[in-house]
């Protein structure tokens, strides 16, 4: 039987209750202090790894464990010879294994103890300011649903899901920084920083791996909420569009419909249709995927004539202009649900995030501007 999970109301990335953080095994060899160093050392020590920690590269694992060490550091640590595995040097790419002993050389203060074993260091003013900052964002993610296996966040529009081609941090980040204790956190899927809705994100290792294998299989069914611009029929119409990705002589990457591309399939409905002041008919839409392309739902709506308002890659500029200056500049797409097999219990879970404010307002404002044309 399917059980539904909706946000109740907002609230912090704080540890769900009964939440279990497995106990690690460490221990310290040495703590002889450089000439001149005017903090005591925290001393060299040994951490096992376990099956949840187990197939990160070495390097990510550090980053995540040790925070407040810059990551120069870390990088010294290996290429020196500092940091052992298995008594052995490592390369920094090296993928971990149950059941290695990693040695951590002696460092000085809270930077080098490990953020897993002290969650206070991360509140304390000698933590970087930029993990401070990202604490604080994601303190602002609403949680949908969280237990000891995976969360549910609500991540809203213009927020990347991770950082990278200029976006110095996103929502796996922000989880990271306000969860220093946390000894996972991964993320299952993906959405395009316009995007809003569910997004999942794991807590172990075993659950990532099982709902990899259920976004593979297609025992997932994810739903998609949309705004697209012209009359989408109040029926479902079957779109099945091979996609291809290609990169401009610019750089700018998009995505084309190409026989040569993979095949994708989504699922549109109509649910309504409203007139927009200078705009023309729009509609409100539920987009369900039976794949997942990169930019799937919005080359699909786009090559079928409807793109998605407000997307800047492939909808109608013009038209996202005018909207814009009426104070409407989101892309309007959301991810409204997700239903999956709890990957501990087996059970079905559907969870949901709410439509958003923006998609009534837009609606609103096309249903008082054909009130008003009718008079």
């Amino acid at each position: 039987m399917e059980r539904s999970r909706a946000r109740s109301g907002p609230g912090g990335p704080g540890e769900a209750r009964g939440s279990r953080v497995p106990a690690e095994r460490a221990r310290a060899d040495d703590s002889h202090a450089p000439a001149g160093a005017s903090r005591a050392p925290v001393g060299a020590s040994r951490i096992e790894i376990d099956d949840d920690d187990a197939g990160q590269r070495l390097d990510a694992f550090l980053a995540r464990r040790f925070a407040a060490v810059p990551k120069s550091h870390l990088y010294r640590w290996i290429r020196s010879g500092q940091l052992r595995v298995n008594g052995s040097r490592s390369r920094i790419d090296y993928r971990l294994q149950p059941g290695d002993q990693l040695r951590i050389p002696p460092v000085f203060g809270d930077a080098g103890r490990d953020s897993t074993r002290s969650p206070a260091v991360a509140a304390r003013g000698d933590v970087d300011p930029v993990q401070r900052e990202r604490a604080s964002l994601a303190r602002r993610l609403p949680v949908l649903f969280e237990d000891d296996d995976l969360i549910a966040i609500d991540k809203p529009a213009s927020v990347a899901v991770h950082g990278g081609s200029g976006v110095s941090s996103g929502v796996i980040e922000q989880l990271r920084a306000a969860r220093p204790q946390a000894r996972f956190l991964e993320l299952v899927h993906r959405l395009d920083r316009e995007t809003s809705g569910v997004l999942l994100v794991a807590k172990r290792r075993a659950a990532l791996v099982n709902l990899h294998a259920q976004l593979r299989e297609r025992d997932t069914d994810k739903r998609y909420r949309a705004i697209v611009v012209g009359r989408w029929p109040l029926r479902t119409r079957k779109l099945s569009f091979p996609l291809l990705r290609r990169e401009a002589p610019d750089g700018d990457r998009r995505v084309v419909v190409d026989r040569a591309g993979l095949e994708a399939i989504t699922h549109v409905t109509g649910l309504a249709h409203s007139q927009a002041a200078g705009a023309g008919e729009i509609s409100l839409v539920e987009a369900r995927l039976e794949t997942g392309r990169t930019h799937q739902i919005r080359v699909h709506l786009a090559h079928a004539g409807c793109p998605i308002v407000g997307d800047d890659k492939y909808g109608n500029f013009e038209l996202n202009r005018r909207l814009a200056r009426e104070g409407h500049r989101r892309m309007y797409l959301h991810a409204q649900s997700i239903a999956f097999r709890h990957p501990r219990t087996g059970e079905r879970l559907r969870i949901e995030a709410p439509t958003p404010a923006a998609f009534e307002r837009l609606l609103d404002a096309a249903d008082a501007g054909r009130a008003e044309a009718a008079s």
